[in-house]
């Protein structure tokens, strides 16, 4: 509180404005993506459905702007995802830590797909593997044995055939519910 004061004082006007990053939030519908973007933003989470297309919402941090394109995750949009890559510069991969074999290889296969894609291929990527709050969720350590290519360093690009490097993180995530509210 000092500090703003004094900058106001001495520095005459507004501190320089947060750094806007832009942000994909891709996964399979269900993976809750949109229930987290909306928890982030300090949204209600009652009552949320399937993203239907795209939204689009603006996750203040104190010292960024992560504007974040979450695209939805049904078969009918996912051939869709490519048009809205353009421009992102990183990825957030969210996929259900509960899903059976069969959808964590579908989820697995939409993945691998997106970090080959020429516009994604160089962009570090978040892979949030949700639902950890239920019984039958996967520990970090399981979906990263079923995602096993991503946690290497170096891929080649299959368009251009060039080696690159690329940060990636896998990391459990849940909505904390406390007392029938929103925590």
């Amino acid at each position: 509180m000092d500090y703003l004061c004094f900058r106001t004082l001495c520095c005459k006007g507004q501190p320089p404005p947060r750094p806007e990053y832009d942000l994909v939030c891709i996964g399979l519908t269900g993976s809750g993506k949109t229930s987290l973007l909306s928890r982030l933003c300090s949204e209600a989470t009652d009552n949320i459905g399937p993203t239907t297309g795209f939204s689009i919402k603006a996750v203040p941090f104190q010292n960024a702007i992560l504007n974040v394109k979450e695209l939805g995750g049904a078969d009918s949009i996912k051939k869709y995802w490519s048009r809205y890559y353009q421009g992102s510069q990183g990825v957030v991969f969210v996929l259900d830590s509960t899903s059976t074999d069969e959808d964590l290889e579908m989820a697995r296969t939409e993945l691998h797909s997106a970090l080959q894609h020429p516009q994604l291929c160089t962009l570090p990527f978040l892979i949030l593997a949700n639902h950890q709050d239920k019984p039958a969720a996967r520990t970090t350590q399981e979906v990263g044995r079923t995602h096993t290519q991503v946690h290497t360093s170096t891929w080649t690009n299959v368009h251009t055939r060039e080696h690159t490097h690329r940060y990636t993180l896998t990391q459990t995530c849940y909505m904390l519910r406390t007392g029938g509210n929103n925590q």
